[in-house]
C-alpha cells in the first residue's frame, strides 16, 4: 500500500518502526520522518508511504570492513537518537531515528530534517515528540554512557543541519571541535553513526558504526565524500545514518567536527555521500550555543 503525498525532484527514505517512509526535504522542510535518506536545502518537502509487512525477514548479517579509523571506543561524542511517538498528519504516530554527535555539554549537532512538524517541515523549539539521545556508548547494552532527552532545536537557515540542546549536560565526554577553517580535495575524514545495517529491513544498529572517506569536491555550504574502502553497511552511511559526524584528528588530542552526513542513504550507496559543511557556518552555531 502507498500513499503519495507530494514528491520533489529528490528522493529520501526513512523509517518507523515496521513503517518505511520516503521524504523529500529542504532547507526548510524535511520529511516527516526521523531518518531521511535526501533532504536538499532549497527543496520542497515531500512524502512516500510504504507499509512494512510485520515479522519480515531479518536483516542480512553484517560485513565487517577493515578499517583505518579509530576504534569506536575513541568516539564517545556519537550520539543515537530515537523515537517512538512522532505524530502522522493523518493520525497515529511512527518511530523514527537519526544519528548526531556532542559539540557542547548540553547541546549535540544532527540533521535538520530530523525534527519536523506534523506536516514534515523542519522545526525548531521543543519537539513534537520525545527524542532520546544516547551518547557516550559503543552498543545498545553498554553499561556506560548516557540517555537523555531533546528539550530545544534550532534550525540552520542555510543547510539541512540542526542544533538539539539537551535536559542534562554531558559533563564527562570531551565534544568534538569546531574547525577553524574549510575542508580541502581529499582530506581524510572518519564517519560513525547509528544507522541501519540493511537498506530493506530498517532498524537503527545495535553498535555503533565507522568509515573512513575523503572530501571529493567542497561547495558553499555542501561537500561531497567518496570511501577510502570498498563500502559495507558496517563503514558507511544507511537509512537513520542522517545527522551522523565527518570529523578528523585535532591538535589537542581530540577531534574537530567537519560535516553532518544529510541523507541515511540505501546502503551500500554506489555514489557520492553529501554532508552539511559545518565551518561555513560556526559563527551561527557559536551563536546557538551561547544562548
Amino acid at each position: 500500500m502507498v500513499g503519495v503525498k507530494a514528491f520533489s525532484a529528490q528522493r529520501a527514505s526513512f523509517r518507523f518502526g515496521a513503517m518505511v517512509v520516503a521524504v523529500i526535504a529542504g532547507a526548510g522542510g524535511a520529511a516527516t520522518y526521523v531518518g531521511v535518506q535526501r533532504a536538499a536545502p532549497e527543496a520542497a518537502a515531500a512524502v512516500v508511504t510504504r507499509g512494512a509487512a510485520a515479522g519480515g525477514s531479518a536483516p542480512p548479517p553484517s560485513v565487517k570492513a577493515s578499517s583505518e579509523s579509530l576504534p569506536v571506543s575513541d568516539t564517545p561524542f556519537s550520539a543515537k537518537l530515537s523515537s517512538t511517538d512522532i505524530p502522522e498528519e493523518g493520525g497515529g504516530v511512527r518511530t523514527g531515528g537519526c544519528s548526531g554527535a556532542l559539540v557542547a555539554t548540553d547541546w549535540i549537532v544532527t540533521a535538520g530534517h530530523c525534527f519536523h512538524d506534523v506536516h514534515g517541515k523542519r522545526s525548531s523549539g521543543r519537539p513534537d515528540y520525545h527524542m532520546k539521545v544516547a551518547i557516550g556508548k559503543q552498543t545498545d547494552s553498554d553499561p556506560h554512557g548516557h540517555v537523555v532527552e531533546v528539550v530545544d532545536t534550532r534550525q540552520s537557515p542555510y543547510s539541512d543541519l540542526a542544533l538539539a540542546r539537551l535536559s542534562s549536560p554531558i559533563t564527562d565526554i570531551q565534544p568534538l571541535q569546531l574547525p577553524d577553517g574549510p575542508p580541502k580535495t581529499g582530506q581524510r575524514a572518519t564517519f560513525v553513526g547509528w544507522g541501519s545495517l540493511s537498506s530493506k529491513v530498517i532498524v537503527q544498529s545495535d553498535h555503533l558504526k565507522r568509515g573512513d572517506f575523503s572530501v571529493h569536491s567542497v561547495r558553499q555550504y555542501e561537500l561531497d565524500l567518496e570511501p577510502v574502502h570498498e563500502r559495507t553497511v558496517e563503514n558507511s552511511p544507511c537509512p537513520d545514518d542522517s545527522g551522523s559526524p565527518y570529523f578528523v584528528p585535532g591538535d589537542d588530542g581530540g577531534h574537530v567536527l567537519v560535516a553532518v552526513e544529510n541523507f541515511g542513504p540505501d546502503c551500500p550507496n554506489p555514489g557520492l555521500e553529501t554532508a552539511a559543511r559545518v565551518d561555513s557556518i560556526r559563527s551561527w552555531i557559536h551563536q546557538q550555543l551561547g544562548s
